[in-house]
This record gives C-alpha cells, structure tokens and sequence, in this order.
C-alpha cells in the first residue's frame, strides 16, 4: 500500500515535467484524426504534414502556458528575512593563577608501562 502511495506521489510531482510528452502522447494517439480534420494541409494531394503543424501549435501552446505560469510565480515569490536579535551579556570572569604545580607529567619517570588496555585481535 505504500509503494502504491509511493508512485502516484512520485507520478503527480514529475507530471509537470513531463508536460510536452503528454502533449506528444495525445497527438500519437489521434494523430490520423487531427491529420483528416484539423490539419491545415489536409486538402492537398501529397499531404507530407500528417498534422505535425497543429503538433507545433500545441506544444508551443503548452510552452507559453508553462511560462506563464512560471512567470506569475516569480511574481508571488516573496523572500521574508526576519532577523532575531538576542540580547547576550558578558561578564567578567576574574582569572585566579594557582601557585601549586598541578601537573604530573615531567615530575617522575614512568616505572612500568600498562598492557592490560591493548589487546590485539583474536
């Protein structure tokens, strides 16, 4: 069930793109229709058309209409910039040096070295 959801989303958001194939698709399918009843060269004897002018008209048709369209939504893109501004307060931190000598690392030479945390592979 979810696959099916799956495609026909997937289906419905590349339809767009897709347009002039459909566009193809249908002049395909009734193309020898269009050729006898809508072609402009219909009533000539050696019609080499086979009504691809009226296949021009509708994909140009559906191009000026994809613009359009593409156009008006550039129109209503609008770019909102909301700035947040958060007010951060510093303090002071006073810096205390401490006399003692914390550190361990050159006082002593080392007197054996560990081998129980280094375990090779089986």
């Amino acid at each position: 069930m979810k696959r099916l959801i799956i495609i026909a989303l997937s289906i419905l958001i590349l339809s767009p793109s897709f347009g002039s194939l459909f566009v193809y698709a249908s002049f395909k399918i009734n193309q020898k229709e269009i050729a006898q009843t809508i072609c402009v060269q219909r009533k000539l004897a050696f019609n080499s058309c086979n009504g691809r002018c009226e296949l021009q008209k509708s994909i140009k048709k559906y191009s000026d209409n994809e613009k359009k369209m593409q156009d008006s939504l550039k129109d209503k893109l609008e770019l909102v910039y909301v700035q947040s501004t958060a007010e951060v307060s510093f303090e002071n931190i006073p810096v205390t040096e401490s006399k003692k000598n914390t550190s361990t690392l050159f006082e002593k030479k080392p007197i054996s070295a560990s081998n129980l945390t280094f375990h090779p592979p089986v």
